[in-house]
């Protein structure tokens, strides 16, 4: 895999996941207790063998930047091996990135430096398993110039995706960006093709079609609008289908771009036989931790209501279940659940305290956040909607460090 450079898209703001994303970027977001968001991208590249990754950040990423630098530095420099943190720097001109592809373009000595035979892209805030080398090798095979990750999705969720037109022996037709719930004209299925933000491309060819979109004024400068479209036109452009080979059914892959989208995600995993599995030893996701003590729960003996219990939960490092109760909940390091309380359905960022007789319901809570003795949150949403953020099924979110 010496031959492939890897750029990691981590600029975006996030606007979506508010107010999740007031202080950090989407892919520094922290996912199903210990990981951030980016850990499963980062985690698939190392699995698959690809040591030369640059992360190109732009909005907040002081936090994506502090986690990456603690939980990543595992690569040999001595070995052409890095994980490079590239920040927006107006490099050409007094410009900040205008799109995907121009951030690229704005970094494209990066790849002219290191002269890899395949660039990869990557999206930094989706969550799946993957191994890159199978996508590289379809890639070859075919002779293809640009080839695009993409995967079977309900066409009901097509409005917030790029969607793909896939022809005769896997070559993309056509791609729409975020077209609607509709898509007319592509197919007569319940499902469509939605691009994974993943794509192979050769060096050479990319490097040309940046350069040329790079001189037009009218470009958005996007991968899935500018980009693509322009490669249709002169070059072979196909698409590599992310299913069970065995089953043809479609493998776990979740844009979490809303907060709705993310809570789903995220309760997944507490499920009995969940759809992502986080505890397969031969395809570890890495994450940086710091130092707590073991989870511990805690009951007064003298009575009866007063006991610390966690069911069909996620419970990490540093939590103390004080007398509390917690009930299909994702509880991040630190987390204490103090006597008489109740967190149902709800997930609990590093550092929350749920005071006494507090009561939490399908709720987010980030970090750092103290529930007051009795409060209820998630019970009634018209009075939580008056100081909360509500979504339109019911999540209740707190921002980080909100003072209730």
């Amino acid at each position: 895999m010496k031959n492939v450079l890897t750029f990691i898209m981590a600029g975006g703001k996030g606007e979506r996941l508010s107010p999740l994303t007031n202080d950090r970027k989407k892919p520094a977001v922290p996912f199903g207790g210990v990981y951030r968001i980016i850990d499963f991208t980062l985690s698939n590249c190392i699995n698959s063998g690809l040591k030369r990754i640059h992360i190109l950040t732009q909005y907040k990423s002081y936090s994506l930047t502090r986690h990456i630098s603690g939980g990543w530095n595992v690569l040999n420099g001595e070995l052409g091996e890095y994980i490079d943190i590239i920040p927006a720097q107006q490099r050409l001109d007094d410009r900040w990135y205008e799109g995907t592809a121009d951030s690229l373009y704005q970094n494209i000595y990066a790849i002219e430096d290191e002269k890899p035979d395949h660039v990869l892209i990557l999206a930094g805030d989706h969550v799946y398993k993957m191994d890159y080398r199978h996508m590289l090798d379809f890639h070859k095979q075919k002779g293809a110039d640009l080839t695009i990750g993409i995967v079977p999705v309900a066409k009901e969720n097509a409005s917030s995706l790029g969607v793909c037109e896939v022809g005769k022996d896997q070559r993309l037709k056509n791609i729409l960006e975020k077209p609607g719930p509709d898509v007319k004209g592509l197919d007569t299925s319940n499902h469509i093709f939605a691009s994974m933000g993943i794509y192979v491309f050769n060096r050479v060819a990319l490097e040309d079609t940046l350069s040329e979109d790079a001189k037009n004024k009218n470009s958005s400068h996007d991968f899935a609008k500018d980009i693509i479209p322009l490669m249709l036109k002169k070059y072979s452009v196909y698409t590599y289908s992310f299913v069970d080979k065995e089953t043809n059914e479609p493998m776990y892959w979740r844009d979490v771009g809303d907060i709705d989208a993310y809570y789903e995600a995220n309760m997944e995993l507490i499920k009995v036989l969940p759809m992502f599995n986080l505890y397969d030893k031969d395809w570890p996701f890495r994450t940086y931790q710091r130092q707590f003590g073991p989870a511990k729960t805690v009951f007064a003996q003298d009575d009866e209501k007063r006991v610390g219990r966690a069911v069909n939960s996620l419970v990490c490092n540093g939590c103390i279940i004080s007398g509390g109760m917690v009930n299909a909940s994702i509880l991040s390091p630190n987390v204490r659940i103090n006597s008489f309380s109740e967190v149902t359905d709800s997930i609990l960022m590093e550092g929350v305290d749920i005071g006494r007789h507090a009561m939490v319901r399908r709720a987010i809570i980030d970090k750092y956040v103290k529930v007051p003795q009795k409060m209820q949150i998630g019970f009634d949403l018209q009075k939580d909607r008056k100081r909360f953020k509500v979504t339109d099924s019911g999540i209740v979110v707190i921002p980080k460090g909100m003072v209730l």
